[in-house]
Protein backbone atom coordinates (compact mmCIF):
# COMPACT_ATOMS: atom_id res chain seq x y z
CA UNK A 1 0.00 0.00 0.00
CA UNK A 2 0.96 3.44 -0.97
CA UNK A 3 2.42 6.06 1.86
CA UNK A 4 1.60 9.57 1.19
CA UNK A 5 3.68 11.16 3.95
CA UNK A 6 2.88 14.39 2.90
CA UNK A 7 0.40 15.98 5.74
CA UNK A 8 2.11 17.64 8.80
CA UNK A 9 0.02 17.74 11.52
CA UNK A 10 2.23 19.58 13.77
CA UNK A 11 2.34 22.76 10.51
CA UNK A 12 -1.63 22.29 9.53
CA UNK A 13 -0.05 21.42 5.87
CA UNK A 14 -2.21 20.06 3.28
CA UNK A 15 -2.08 18.61 -0.04
CA UNK A 16 -4.93 18.54 -1.94
CA UNK A 17 -6.34 19.14 -5.64
CA UNK A 18 -7.96 22.62 -4.72
CA UNK A 19 -7.68 25.75 -6.50
CA UNK A 20 -5.51 24.11 -9.18
CA UNK A 21 -3.12 22.60 -6.97
CA UNK A 22 -2.54 18.56 -7.23
CA UNK A 23 -0.43 16.54 -5.66
CA UNK A 24 0.53 12.71 -5.99
CA UNK A 25 2.91 10.61 -4.23
CA UNK A 26 4.19 6.76 -5.21
CA UNK A 27 6.25 4.46 -3.53
CA UNK A 28 9.89 3.43 -5.48
CA UNK A 29 10.91 0.90 -3.70
CA UNK A 30 8.95 -1.76 -1.30
CA UNK A 31 10.58 -0.07 2.31
CA UNK A 32 12.65 3.10 1.52
CA UNK A 33 11.91 5.71 -1.02
CA UNK A 34 8.95 7.44 -2.84
CA UNK A 35 8.43 10.12 -5.19
CA UNK A 36 6.05 13.01 -4.36
CA UNK A 37 4.71 15.68 -6.78
CA UNK A 38 3.01 19.17 -6.05
CA UNK A 39 1.89 22.19 -8.94
CA UNK A 40 -0.19 24.47 -9.24
CA UNK A 41 -1.52 26.91 -12.40
CA UNK A 42 -1.03 30.78 -12.39
CA UNK A 43 -4.15 32.61 -11.54
CA UNK A 44 -4.61 36.13 -9.94
CA UNK A 45 -1.13 35.69 -8.45
CA UNK A 46 0.70 39.31 -8.73
CA UNK A 47 3.94 37.79 -6.96
CA UNK A 48 4.97 34.76 -5.23
CA UNK A 49 7.51 34.27 -2.61
CA UNK A 50 9.19 30.99 -2.50
CA UNK A 51 10.93 29.81 0.75
CA UNK A 52 13.09 26.19 0.11
CA UNK A 53 15.06 24.06 2.78
CA UNK A 54 16.86 21.38 1.61
CA UNK A 55 19.44 19.04 3.12
CA UNK A 56 21.58 16.30 1.06
CA UNK A 57 21.04 15.31 -2.51
CA UNK A 58 20.18 17.13 -5.76
CA UNK A 59 18.03 20.41 -5.98
CA UNK A 60 17.55 21.32 -9.67
CA UNK A 61 15.50 24.54 -10.06
CA UNK A 62 14.58 25.94 -13.44
CA UNK A 63 12.14 28.44 -15.12
CA UNK A 64 8.52 26.63 -15.49
CA UNK A 65 6.42 26.28 -18.23
CA UNK A 66 3.90 29.15 -19.48
CA UNK A 67 0.59 28.79 -17.21
CA UNK A 68 2.19 27.39 -14.81
CA UNK A 69 2.62 28.87 -11.13
CA UNK A 70 5.09 26.13 -10.14
CA UNK A 71 5.84 22.63 -10.10
CA UNK A 72 7.34 20.40 -7.38
CA UNK A 73 8.58 16.87 -7.70
CA UNK A 74 10.41 14.86 -4.82
CA UNK A 75 11.62 11.86 -4.72
CA UNK A 76 13.25 10.95 -0.68
CA UNK A 77 14.21 8.14 1.54
CA UNK A 78 10.48 7.89 3.41
CA UNK A 79 12.45 6.27 6.44
CA UNK A 80 14.48 9.30 7.33
CA UNK A 81 12.66 12.47 6.09
CA UNK A 82 8.75 13.84 6.51
CA UNK A 83 8.38 16.48 3.34
CA UNK A 84 6.69 19.48 4.13
CA UNK A 85 4.80 22.04 2.08
CA UNK A 86 2.50 24.90 2.12
CA UNK A 87 1.50 27.29 -0.20
CA UNK A 88 -1.04 30.31 0.56
CA UNK A 89 -1.72 34.17 -0.76
CA UNK A 90 0.97 33.90 -2.95
CA UNK A 91 4.04 31.74 -0.84
CA UNK A 92 5.19 28.96 -1.48
CA UNK A 93 6.80 26.75 1.51
CA UNK A 94 8.88 23.71 0.94
CA UNK A 95 11.17 21.85 3.54
CA UNK A 96 12.22 19.00 5.01
CA UNK A 97 11.32 17.26 8.54
CA UNK A 98 14.11 14.69 10.14
CA UNK A 99 12.26 11.25 10.61
CA UNK A 100 15.41 9.10 11.63
CA UNK A 101 18.69 9.29 13.64
CA UNK A 102 21.87 9.04 12.81
CA UNK A 103 21.05 9.76 9.31
CA UNK A 104 21.45 13.17 7.15
CA UNK A 105 18.45 14.96 6.18
CA UNK A 106 17.63 13.99 2.43
CA UNK A 107 18.60 10.61 2.05
CA UNK A 108 20.48 7.96 3.64
CA UNK A 109 23.34 8.14 0.69
CA UNK A 110 22.38 11.45 -0.56
CA UNK A 111 20.78 10.28 -3.78
CA UNK A 112 17.66 12.57 -2.93
CA UNK A 113 16.49 14.83 -5.78
CA UNK A 114 14.19 17.60 -5.62
CA UNK A 115 13.39 19.95 -8.86
CA UNK A 116 11.68 23.14 -8.41
CA UNK A 117 10.14 24.77 -11.43
CA UNK A 118 8.99 27.86 -11.17
CA UNK A 119 6.84 30.78 -13.39
CA UNK A 120 8.45 33.46 -15.41
CA UNK A 121 5.12 35.42 -15.31
CA UNK A 122 4.90 36.83 -11.97
CA UNK A 123 7.56 38.58 -9.95
CA UNK A 124 9.58 35.90 -7.58
CA UNK A 125 10.97 36.47 -4.51
CA UNK A 126 13.43 33.63 -3.59
CA UNK A 127 15.03 32.42 0.02
CA UNK A 128 16.70 28.97 -0.87
CA UNK A 129 18.57 27.34 1.75
CA UNK A 130 20.43 24.08 0.96
CA UNK A 131 22.85 21.96 3.09
CA UNK A 132 24.98 18.78 1.76
CA UNK A 133 23.65 19.09 -1.87
CA UNK A 134 24.28 19.19 -5.19
CA UNK A 135 22.30 22.49 -6.64
CA UNK A 136 22.16 23.43 -10.23
CA UNK A 137 19.84 26.67 -10.28
CA UNK A 138 18.78 27.98 -13.55
CA UNK A 139 17.55 31.64 -13.01
CA UNK A 140 17.37 32.88 -16.69
CA UNK A 141 14.95 35.26 -17.55
CA UNK A 142 12.78 34.82 -13.83
CA UNK A 143 11.43 38.34 -12.57
CA UNK A 144 13.46 38.17 -9.10
CA UNK A 145 13.00 40.88 -6.97
CA UNK A 146 14.56 39.52 -4.05
CA UNK A 147 17.24 36.73 -4.02
CA UNK A 148 18.97 34.72 -1.24
CA UNK A 149 20.98 31.86 -1.28
CA UNK A 150 22.62 30.03 1.41
CA UNK A 151 24.58 26.91 0.72
CA UNK A 152 26.69 24.84 3.35
CA UNK A 153 28.78 22.08 2.30
CA UNK A 154 27.50 22.26 -1.58
CA UNK A 155 28.14 21.98 -5.08
CA UNK A 156 26.50 24.91 -6.00
CA UNK A 157 26.14 25.67 -9.78
CA UNK A 158 23.97 28.74 -10.47
CA UNK A 159 23.57 29.97 -14.13
CA UNK A 160 21.47 33.97 -15.25
CA UNK A 161 21.82 33.32 -19.02
CA UNK A 162 18.86 35.83 -19.82
CA UNK A 163 18.60 38.94 -18.42
CA UNK A 164 15.96 39.38 -15.17
CA UNK A 165 12.85 41.74 -16.64
CA UNK A 166 12.24 43.47 -13.15
CA UNK A 167 15.15 45.54 -11.01
CA UNK A 168 16.62 43.38 -8.31
CA UNK A 169 17.75 45.44 -5.33
CA UNK A 170 19.76 43.01 -3.61
CA UNK A 171 20.94 39.63 -4.73
CA UNK A 172 22.60 37.86 -1.21
CA UNK A 173 24.69 34.23 -1.38
CA UNK A 174 26.44 32.81 1.51
CA UNK A 175 28.54 29.70 1.32
CA UNK A 176 30.17 27.14 3.67
CA UNK A 177 32.84 24.73 2.72
CA UNK A 178 31.14 24.83 -0.99
CA UNK A 179 32.46 25.27 -4.42
CA UNK A 180 29.75 28.19 -5.89
CA UNK A 181 30.29 28.69 -9.52
CA UNK A 182 27.59 31.72 -10.65
CA UNK A 183 27.57 32.71 -14.40
CA UNK A 184 25.36 35.73 -16.01
CA UNK A 185 25.69 37.84 -12.99
CA UNK A 186 25.64 40.78 -14.97
CA UNK A 187 21.76 39.35 -16.05
CA UNK A 188 20.66 39.71 -12.04
CA UNK A 189 19.92 43.39 -13.15
CA UNK A 190 20.66 43.51 -9.82
CA UNK A 191 21.81 47.02 -7.64
CA UNK A 192 24.17 45.46 -5.44
CA UNK A 193 25.02 41.82 -4.35
CA UNK A 194 26.35 40.23 -1.48
CA UNK A 195 28.86 37.38 -1.02
CA UNK A 196 30.04 35.50 2.05
CA UNK A 197 32.69 32.58 1.69
CA UNK A 198 34.18 31.05 4.19
CA UNK A 199 36.76 27.76 3.63
CA UNK A 200 35.51 27.33 -0.05
CA UNK A 201 36.04 28.29 -3.52
CA UNK A 202 33.71 30.31 -5.65
CA UNK A 203 34.12 31.46 -9.01
CA UNK A 204 31.83 34.70 -10.12
CA UNK A 205 31.63 35.42 -13.73
CA UNK A 206 30.30 38.83 -14.26
CA UNK A 207 29.45 38.58 -18.00
CA UNK A 208 25.64 39.63 -19.09
CA UNK A 209 23.68 42.62 -20.17
CA UNK A 210 24.25 45.37 -17.39
CA UNK A 211 21.87 48.09 -17.34
CA UNK A 212 23.41 50.33 -14.56
CA UNK A 213 25.91 51.00 -12.60
CA UNK A 214 26.07 48.00 -9.52
CA UNK A 215 27.99 47.49 -6.08
CA UNK A 216 29.52 44.23 -4.90
CA UNK A 217 30.52 43.16 -1.21
CA UNK A 218 32.39 40.61 -1.16
CA UNK A 219 33.63 38.80 2.18
CA UNK A 220 35.85 35.96 2.38
CA UNK A 221 37.32 33.90 4.86
CA UNK A 222 39.90 30.76 4.09
CA UNK A 223 38.54 30.97 0.47
CA UNK A 224 39.88 31.55 -2.84
CA UNK A 225 37.43 33.86 -5.37
CA UNK A 226 38.38 34.11 -9.35
CA UNK A 227 35.77 36.87 -10.40
CA UNK A 228 35.83 37.13 -14.33
CA UNK A 229 34.77 40.26 -15.70
CA UNK A 230 33.93 41.09 -19.59
CA UNK A 231 36.03 43.27 -21.17
CA UNK A 232 34.11 46.73 -21.27
CA UNK A 233 33.01 46.55 -18.01
CA UNK A 234 34.64 49.74 -15.42
CA UNK A 235 35.50 47.79 -12.69
CA UNK A 236 37.04 48.76 -9.20
CA UNK A 237 38.37 46.77 -6.46
CA UNK A 238 38.20 48.28 -3.16
CA UNK A 239 40.15 45.26 -0.64
CA UNK A 240 40.60 45.32 2.28
CA UNK A 241 42.70 41.94 2.73
CA UNK A 242 44.62 40.04 5.62
CA UNK A 243 47.22 37.31 4.12
CA UNK A 244 45.14 37.46 1.33
CA UNK A 245 46.97 37.18 -2.39
CA UNK A 246 45.55 39.36 -4.94
CA UNK A 247 46.12 39.51 -8.76
CA UNK A 248 44.31 42.03 -10.39
CA UNK A 249 45.28 40.91 -13.95
CA UNK A 250 45.46 44.39 -16.53
CA UNK A 251 44.41 46.86 -13.82
CA UNK A 252 46.54 49.66 -12.12
CA UNK A 253 46.80 50.18 -8.29
CA UNK A 254 45.65 53.67 -6.71
CA UNK A 255 45.62 53.38 -2.81
CA UNK A 256 43.87 50.66 -1.24
CA UNK A 257 42.13 50.33 -4.74
CA UNK A 258 42.54 48.26 -8.15
CA UNK A 259 40.91 49.94 -11.75
CA UNK A 260 40.51 48.60 -15.25
CA UNK A 261 42.15 50.69 -17.75
CA UNK A 262 38.76 52.15 -19.18
CA UNK A 263 37.01 53.05 -15.80
CA UNK A 264 37.04 56.03 -16.12
CA UNK A 265 35.16 55.86 -19.59
CA UNK A 266 32.75 52.71 -19.17
CA UNK A 267 29.29 53.09 -19.76
CA UNK A 268 28.97 51.02 -16.96
CA UNK A 269 30.61 50.52 -13.72
CA UNK A 270 31.02 47.86 -11.17
CA UNK A 271 32.61 48.38 -7.81
CA UNK A 272 33.69 45.51 -5.68
CA UNK A 273 34.47 45.95 -1.93
CA UNK A 274 36.66 43.23 -0.63
CA UNK A 275 37.11 41.69 2.75
CA UNK A 276 39.57 39.24 2.69
CA UNK A 277 41.58 36.70 5.41
CA UNK A 278 43.57 34.43 4.74
CA UNK A 279 42.40 33.34 0.80
CA UNK A 280 43.24 34.26 -2.79
CA UNK A 281 41.59 36.62 -5.31
CA UNK A 282 42.32 36.41 -8.67
CA UNK A 283 41.00 38.62 -11.61
CA UNK A 284 40.21 37.08 -14.92
CA UNK A 285 39.17 39.22 -18.07
CA UNK A 286 36.45 37.54 -20.38
CA UNK A 287 35.38 38.83 -24.42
Amino acid sequence: MTRIPWTNPRAGLICAAVGGLACTASGLSAQDWSTVTASRQLGDEREIHIHLEYGAGVLNLRPGEPGSLYRMELRYDQDVIEPRTHYADGILEIGMDRIGRGIRIGSRDGSGQLDLEVSREVPLSLDLEFGAARANLDLGGLPIRELQVATGASDTRIEVSAPNPVQLELASFEAGAANLVASGLGNLNAERIRLEAKAGKATLDFGGQWQRDAEVDLALDLGAVELRFPRGLGVQLVVDALLTSVDAQEMFRRGDSYFSADWDSAETRLTVDIDAHIGAIDVVWTR
